[in-house]
């Protein structure tokens, strides 16, 4: 729809363009895997496309991350600097943003297949996951570990702390700016455009945290319980981010809307 609208090819919408992409994508490498386990117990899978698995993997959660990142600036400009809002935010900008989003992950992840091939792994081949993730890999790992353990504590941090952090601070000048405006019914309207954008950021990032504290606290916890977590956070937000943009933006809500009421009337 947005790509069809051209009335909807505004940073905003461009934004959750790529979000929903991302989110495509990110679903794409883990559930059919996922429904193979549950419906035909097909548990094996071969250890390159396991390699391939968590790359994608980890690699569209760090571009999912970098575009509720985005978002946050896109608010921020539109409340914040109301009248350099296009001059700021150009089709240039948003592709170089989505470019740098994109070369972030990949730089990042591209080091771990390799430093994963080079392992011995005599710790058994079934990994505590429905999906390949880097430390469950790693766990099965004969040899020294620590480089892997640190480089995966250190990219998680550095994402999911620096990401959060400027989306809090964007979020902090935004509340500051609408506070400071004289209407009610305009601060209203104000947060009104956030209150989507919030509700994705608070579905991605809270089964993050907690399934990472259930990990660290919580480690007698029974092993479904750390799968269901793990499996909750990669599945929960694309699943509900297109019904909550869907549902509060007013302008994709009416086009798909309109979408579903044009093939009925065609049906008839």
């Amino acid at each position: 729809i947005i790509q069809a609208d051209a009335a909807l090819h505004e940073p905003m919408y461009l934004f959750l363009a790529m979000l929903a992409a991302i989110d495509l994508v990110l679903s794409s490498t883990t559930l059919p895997k996922m429904l193979a386990i549950f419906w035909f117990r097909d548990r094996e899978i071969n250890f390159y496309a396991c390699l391939i698995q968590m790359f994608f993997l980890h690699s569209f959660s760090i571009m999912e991350s970098a575009m509720l990142l985005a978002m946050a600036f896109d608010r921020y400009v539109a409340i914040c600097k109301p009248l350099h809002y296009a001059t700021i935010l150009t089709k240039s900008l948003i592709v170089k943003i989505g470019l740098a989003a994109m070369t972030r992950a990949v730089t990042l992840m591209t080091p771990l297949p390799f430093l994963l091939r080079r392992f011995h792994y005599c710790r058994g081949s079934a990994i505590a996951h429905c999906y390949c993730e880097h430390m469950a890999v790693v766990r099965l790992a004969c040899g020294d570990t620590r480089f892997n353990n640190i480089y995966g504590i250190a990219v998680a941090m550095f994402i999911v702390v620096l990401d959060l952090l400027f989306v809090i601070l964007s979020y902090i000048f935004i509340l500051r700016a609408v506070l400071q405006l004289a209407s009610q019914e305009a601060r209203y309207k104000a947060f009104g455009t956030c209150v989507s954008h919030i509700g994705a950021i608070l579905s991605f990032y809270t089964p993050v945290v907690i399934s990472s504290v259930m990990h660290r606290v919580a480690r007698t916890a029974a092993p479904h319980v750390h799968i269901l977590l793990a499996n909750f956070y990669l599945l929960f937000p694309p699943m509900v981010n297109p019904i909550i943009y869907g549902a509060k933006t007013k302008q994709i809500r009416e086009r798909v809307l309109g979408l579903f009421l044009r093939k009925n009337a065609k049906g008839e």
